[in-house]
């Protein structure tokens, strides 16, 4: 195998070495003890049980584990990321959390990119329980790690003076130590658990050719420089990005996944020395720069060759295939240095030793194809992104993302010009056009106006947008598995949801409930079948008359009402539809036992919620409704209140990440009030145009008014990592 670099183990501290000796020369007495029979003499006074060498060994420990924790709690974080996914052809933003650790004292804090990845606004709270924003600095999805810088001047305002912790030697790191895991389990508060490593160079791998690669999904691959540290310290959800810890108090891992499955926790983090190279190029670089080779390789085990790693597959036109490399060769020296991989938990290693050679490096290769031995230089090529940066063009509603070279060579397409259409939304103009565009078809032009890139079509986007007639229909120019094509996409960015009205027909302001045959039995009355009225609604002609929560409608206008189920429910409100409005109804009721005729004067049936006007606002996420006479009555709201109910949120929308929430009454945005759709949708349109950072929601919820902030990201955007 190539030279692997040398490491010597760090010697512990004094104090920790001294501890050490003298916790096994006391476990040797404990084994003793145990192994002849003679006790430990529990009958001592109270002075000399003190020194029980089992209670002293126990108490070590504990201060040895105390003293390993404040050592790199004060360096803990625990970081909120507001995300956008993007799936379905549209744009999903959430909350996620994961934990993180201070490195250094200008604020660069080390986490998992799965824990920022595709992260809009960062948020870290240290260890005193003050926010700071961060920004990202870099994020390397083949190993699984990120870096994040808090607020410098945030910082200063709030009077905080970072700890940070120190990167241990994972390389030291033996089967059996004791190792702990910091973090913030299920967005809780910080936590510690103690447990041991189990394994120092795990592969977390699939079955087969690929037995060393993992994906997030069909173009990013990870882990494929990573072997793992295993260890049972117990681990959850939001503990990804937190520090493994010896008890020396140094970092040598970060937590990055665990399985409670099939006997027991086991938790997974990647080694500290790969973390911190990976962490100072993210910090110089924004990116690892590593080199390309084109190729996959693959442990000899079972392939019959007792020397050398096989040439499992070769990109066309790649490094390797320029060198004359072909699939089946078996590689035997790079640079004149023999190479071996036997079993798959070498390869990792080797493909990062390879990686790291400068890009455009000149590498001396001999091969095997056969029973010739070949010799060829082979030239390295920057390794870029498996995947591009991905944003959700609303209006046309669809998802684009950047073409990556990984990303063109899976699909076959002839170049990374354009933007793949990543999903189309249901019923968006995108896929309403005719023809309609779908998935990995590759934007070419839109409006005679070339795209080269996402950059270009998120400046059309924006360019449109803000045009005199924008919702004219525009021109995009694209390619499906080779072919050119044209189609044309009318904008839409609302959607009116005009629900037809019933005609007003005759109404009794009250709400009844069937009184069955059995019930009635019950009741004591058999014959009291008919409608018990369960409430006369105020401010309404009923409300009036001589009705009573209670009565049984036993008769209307002399006919008798007899209903048998419950599907007969409406029978009552059926036959009054039938009389004129105005007109005086004559109701049979039993009232104690008594029969009575009550007068009643009809009026105009009430809006229902299922004929009210609503509206969704795809900005923010959220659908309203008038509110109606029947909500008023439901909530026990005044009769004169005026407003908007939200009848849904849309998971991850501005509106959720505001914190409005299904049936808040809305009563004014932005200091407007809000009493009808139509001044919804004009204070939408205003918003739209204006685009100001921050929207006011004042909004009634139970018995409380509520101001709620909404922060709406406007433009359409891509993730982008940030530099001092």
């Amino acid at each position: 195998m190539l030279s692997k670099k040398k490491t010597r183990a760090k010697k512990a501290p004094r104090r920790t070495r001294t501890l050490l000796f003298a916790m096994s020369r006391i476990l040797c007495v404990v084994l003793v003890a145990l192994m002849t029979g003679v006790p430990l003499q529990a009958d001592q006074a109270p002075e000399t049980r003190a020194q029980d060498p089992a209670e002293q060994l126990r108490q070590d420990l504990q201060s040895l584990i105390i003293s390993a924790r404040d050592r790199v709690f004060p360096s803990l974080v625990n970081i909120q990321v507001v995300t956008a996914r993007y799936f379905n052809g549209d744009e999903h933003k959430g909350l996620s959390v994961g934990s993180g650790t201070v490195i250094s004292p200008e604020g660069y804090v080390l986490t998992n990119y799965h824990v920022v990845g595709n992260g809009l606004r960062f948020t870290c709270t240290l260890n005193n329980k003050v926010e700071v924003s961060a920004v990202l600095v870099g994020e390397d999805p083949l190993t699984d790690l990120a870096v994040l810088k808090l607020d410098a001047q945030e910082l200063k305002e709030k009077g905080v003076s970072l700890r940070a912790a120190k990167l241990g030697d994972s390389d030291a790191m033996v089967i059996g130590d004791t190792v702990m895991s910091m973090g913030s389990p299920w967005a809780l508060s910080r936590s510690v658990s103690l447990g041991i490593i189990s394994n120092t160079d795990r592969l977390l791998a699939s079955v087969g050719d690929d037995a060393g690669e993992m994906r997030f999904n069909r173009d990013q691959r990870t882990g494929i420089f990573n072997r793992w540290i295993q260890h049972d310290s117990a681990i959850s959800p939001g503990n990804s990005g937190g520090p493994l810890v010896n008890l020396q108090g140094e970092v040598i891992g970060v937590n990055t996944r665990g399985s409670g499955r099939r006997g027991g926790d086991m938790g997974f983090a990647i080694p500290s020395n790969l973390a911190r190279d990976v962490a100072a190029a993210l910090i110089e670089h924004g990116q690892v720069p590593r080199s390309w080779y084109g190729w996959k390789l693959k442990p000899i085990k079972n392939s019959g060759f007792s020397q050398g790693v096989l040439v499992n597959s070769v990109v066309e036109e790649g490094p390797a295939a320029e060198a004359g490399i072909e699939a089946g060769d078996i590689i035997l020296s790079v640079d004149k240095e023999p190479v071996t991989v036997w079993f798959p938990e070498e390869e990792p290693l080797l493909l990062m030793q390879l990686a790291a050679r400068s890009v455009g490096s000149e590498i001396v290769l001999e091969w095997r194809r056969g029973d010739e031995v070949r010799q060829a230089t082979l030239v390295t090529a920057p390794l870029e992104a498996d995947r591009g940066k991905e944003a959700s063009f609303r209006k046309w509603g669809f998802v684009g993302i950047e073409i990556t070279a990984a990303m063109a060579r899976n699909r076959r397409l002839s170049d990374t010009q354009g933007v793949l259409v990543q999903g189309v939304r249901s019923g968006s103009p995108a896929q309403t056009a005719e023809p309609p565009l779908i998935s990995d078809d590759v934007i070419r032009a839109v409006n005679g106006r070339a795209v080269n890139s996402i950059v270009d079509l998120l400046d059309i986007y924006e360019a449109l947008d803000n045009e005199e007639g924008a919702k004219t229909e525009v021109l995009f120019e694209y390619t499906r598995r080779g072919r050119s094509q044209l189609t044309l996409i009318e904008p839409k960015d609302k959607s009116y949801d005009e629900r037809p009205r019933e005609l007003a027909k005759a109404w009794i302001g009250i709400a009844v409930q069937p009184v069955l045959p059995n019930l009635a039995r019950h009741l004591g009355a058999p014959e009291a079948t008919g409608f018990r009225v369960t409430r006369v609604y105020p401010d309404t002609l009923a409300a009036d008359s001589d009705l009573a929560a209670g009565d049984v409608i036993i008769a209307l206008e002399g006919q008798p009402l007899k209903p048998v189920n419950m599907q007969d429910s409406g029978m009552l409100h059926r036959q009054v539809r039938r009389m004129d409005i105005g007109a005086l109804a004559n109701l049979t009721v039993l009232r104690d036992d008594r029969e009575l005729n009550v007068p009643v004067t009809l009026e105009r049936t009430r809006l229902t919620p299922g004929e009210a006007r609503s509206e969704y606002s795809d900005d923010f996420g959220l659908n309203v409704r008038e509110i109606t006479f029947l909500d008023r009555d439901e909530n026990r709201w005044p009769i004169d209140l005026e407003g908007l109910l939200i009848t849904r949120v849309e998971g991850g929308g501005w509106a959720q990440l505001g914190h409005l929430r299904t049936n808040d009454l809305i009563l004014s945005i932005n200091g407007s009030p809000i009493n009808s759709v139509t001044q919804f949708r004009d204070m939408m349109a205003t918003l739209e145009r204006e685009r100001p950072e921050r929207v006011t929601f004042l909004v009634l919820r139970g018995a409380e008014t509520r101001f709620q902030y909404l922060q709406p990201d406007w433009t359409p955007q891509v993730a982008q990592t940030k530099k001092d």
